[in-house]
């Protein structure tokens, strides 16, 4: 199958990597420079150092140049740069299917990626989102991984989950595009917290009591936008939610742990080098909780360490010292 992988981060790049084993890649980025010094030296040293670009893959910052003839189209840009992605390929006439692989809610709207594609690709039918426990590193080395592909067509999902699917990239199918999307936002806000968690010294237990409560805010959110119940309780779920909140793996992870020594956000985010999600999702989860009367205790927390310049080990006491209640509700 002829793909363009679109977006040549560490996730894009990984993927790119290990779907030339068995597909024709092109493999797009917007910058130039980049794509040149990736021909050049076939590797991502700004991304992904330390795995070999196959010889296979072909490397472009042009876009016709990277869709051009592509059967399908796999969108790995972060959230922030979808939109302007998607209406790039609708202008272009791309006729192929679309998938997208980004995580989080656009920061000015707190709109979902499906939302974003509907307005800037109208009309399109085959498409979906493909989320789930992965960290870039792990795939690039061909270790297993498992994945959920979610579309509003059953048929369509099952179709390109077939040519996807490999031993070590194992792909499910969903038609919960809006569960698999929250689930994948929201576990990195969580993700921040359990960072916090861990960094201040709190312990095993806390961070069992973090990821677990943190469940449930992932899921009343989900369920309040539409999603379905068992979603949560999968791959896009609990699966991703358990990899980022204790794999030293997760960039997120990594914001919280440097929020906990006292560090700036500004200082973290020029240490990481990288998009760290949570960081832009966590006022967009918020808000939408509000929007909707669901308490988001663990995002409001989050929001005030990140941008209100609460102290993380406040912010976590205040956490500590809530209402005691009833713990499903």
């Amino acid at each position: 199958m002829r793909i363009a992988v679109l977006g040549a981060g560490a996730w894009g790049s990984a993927l790119a990597i290990s779907l030339s084993k068995r597909h024709q890649i092109n493999l797009w980025t917007k910058d130039p420079d980049h794509a040149r010094e990736m021909n050049e030296r076939r590797i991502n040293q700004s991304f992904l150092p330390g795995h070999a670009l196959p010889s296979s893959l072909k490397i472009t910052s042009e876009l016709p140049e990277a869709i051009e003839n592509a059967e399908l189209a796999l969108l790995v840009v972060p959230i922030a740069g979808l939109r302007e992605t998607v209406r790039a390929i609708a202008a272009s006439k791309f006729q192929a299917p679309i998938i997208w692989g980004c995580k989080g809610f656009e920061s000015e709207s707190s709109k979902l990626p499906h939302q974003v594609v509907e307005e800037e690709f109208p009309g399109i039918l085959d498409c979906g989102v493909l989320s789930g426990p992965s960290f870039a590193e792990e795939v690039a080395q061909g270790l297993p991984t498992a994945l959920t592909l979610a579309s509003k067509d059953p048929d369509f999902s099952r179709q390109i989950a077939t040519e996807l699917h490999s031993p070590r990239l194992r792909i499910y199918t969903s038609h919960d595009v809006v569960g698999v999307e929250t689930g994948g936002a929201v576990k990195n806000v969580i993700t921040i917290a359990a960072g916090i968690s861990d960094g201040i010294g709190f312990g095993h237990n806390a961070r069992a009591a973090l990821i677990t409560r943190g469940l449930m805010e992932i899921t009343r959110l989900g369920l309040g936008l539409g999603g379905s119940m068992n979603t949560f309780m999968g791959l896009a779920g609990v699966g991703d939610l358990l990899l980022t909140s204790t794999g030293d793996l997760s960039r997120n992870r990594q914001v919280g742990l440097m929020l906990a020594e006292g560090k700036t956000l500004e200082d973290i985010l020029k240490v990481l080098g990288h998009v760290a999600e949570g960081v832009h999702t966590a006022r967009s989860v918020l808000q939408l909780g509000n929007q909707l009367n669901i308490e988001m205790p663990i995002t409001q927390a989050v929001c005030s360490i990140l941008h209100d310049g609460v102290p993380a080990r406040n912010a976590v006491e205040v956490l500590l010292n809530r209402e005691q209640k009833t713990e499903i509700y």
